[in-house]
């Protein structure tokens, strides 16, 4: 049964390593979230980590999915702190780990980022994704809206440069 969560940091912290091999399974699998090499979980650990410490702040949410206690997906939310954006955040890190995948973790993720972000009083989602990736899909039937693409956005694993599409969603409540 898989259970869902938002961590704070003190929640967050003894399952860093959890945390990690969500994103460098993610990562060895082509994901496109930051990081090119795998293999470097220094970079990984220390990106987990710069995530718990501002936990505790405004500046983001982290909601995590458990299959058995441990930790198979996240997806956080980042608010905006400057004075004329308050209004928005951006869903990142929406990560499931491949061997979790295709039981519907990442949609319902992604619809419990959405609530909490609305309860919060945000009243525009934004995110990116790698063009034509499998989670375009999913954001498409979720309700965001395309704003346009980006082409040679982000290195993949394989040195490739990739587009990105940015894709919004305003609060309809």
């Amino acid at each position: 049964m898989i259970d869902y969560k938002q961590l704070n940091a003190v929640q967050a912290q003894p399952v860093l390593a959890e945390l990690g091999d969500v994103l460098q399974a993610c990562v060895a699998d082509g994901a496109s979230v930051g990081f090119t090499d795998p293999a470097d979980r220094a970079a990984i650990d220390t990106f987990w980590q710069g995530i718990i410490d501002s936990l505790d702040g405004n500046e983001c949410d982290l909601l995590v999915a458990r299959d058995n206690d441990a930790v198979v997906a996240t997806v956080m939310i980042d608010y905006c702190g400057k004075p004329n954006g308050r209004h928005r955040a951006e869903i990142c890190k929406l990560l499931v780990h491949p061997a979790a995948r295709q039981r519907g973790i990442a949609r319902q993720l992604m619809k419990l980022a959405e609530q909490h972000a609305w309860d919060k009083g945000i009243t525009l989602l934004v995110l990116d994704t790698r063009s034509g990736d499998v989670a375009s899909q999913l954001y498409l039937s979720l309700g965001f809206q395309i704003a346009g693409e980006i082409p040679a956005y982000a290195e993949s694993i394989e040195g490739r440069l990739d587009a990105t599409t940015y894709m919004y969603k305003l609060n309809s409540r």
